[in-house]
């Protein structure tokens, strides 16, 4: 399924020892709904990253690539110079339903923004949208995954990634999962 428009998702000011598990969580919730791909900057975690990699070994790969990056700012530079599109997930942003169907339209990659320690203000400043999921505090992996499930209108459900050597097959009651090998 080639979903329209292809989103990567920026997992912004990483701490090492204070958000391994959440930063995982971002990129299973990005790969899960659709993304294309996962950068990484602040402290690059080779266990995330790894950790990623193994996930893409089992399930299949979702990713079209996953980067740990030093210096955020020349991949914003990179992306708006390609006149691509930068979308900030933040609580303080213009409400998700307000934008949603004009992120459908792009046609163009699309970089959604997710903060783990306080965003610097030029993100709010070059970002082309500035996108809350709600006004109340709340969890980045929360704002991501209802942010895609939207933006793709429930589209990624079920699917199966190329190379999969693993699936679940959906049931009622208990857990299922089959070899694909």
């Amino acid at each position: 399924m080639n979903l329209r428009p292809p989103v990567y998702v920026l997992r912004l000011g990483h701490r090492k020892e204070r958000d391994k598990r959440v930063t995982t969580h971002v990129a299973l919730v990005a790969r899960a709904f659709g993304a294309k791909g996962f950068f990484l900057t602040g402290d690059c975690d080779e266990v995330v990253i790894e950790s990623i990699r193994r996930i893409e070994s089992r399930w299949g790969c979702g990713f079209d690539v996953v980067s740990c990056l030093s210096d955020w700012g020349q991949l914003l530079e990179y992306w708006k110079k390609k006149k691509w599109v930068t979308a900030h997930l933040t609580m303080y942003g213009i409400p998700a339903l307000e934008i949603i169907d004009k992120l459908r339209r792009i046609d163009k990659p699309v970089l959604v923004i997710v903060g783990a320690e306080k965003v610097p203000r030029e993100i709010y400043e070059l970002s082309d949208f500035n996108i809350s999921i709600t006004n109340q505090p709340h969890s980045e992996v929360g704002a991501l995954a209802v942010f895609l499930d939207r933006l793709y209108n429930g589209l990624k459900q079920n699917i199966v990634y190329r190379d999969a050597k693993q699936a679940v097959v959906p049931s009622p009651r208990g857990k299922k999962i089959v070899s694909l090998e």
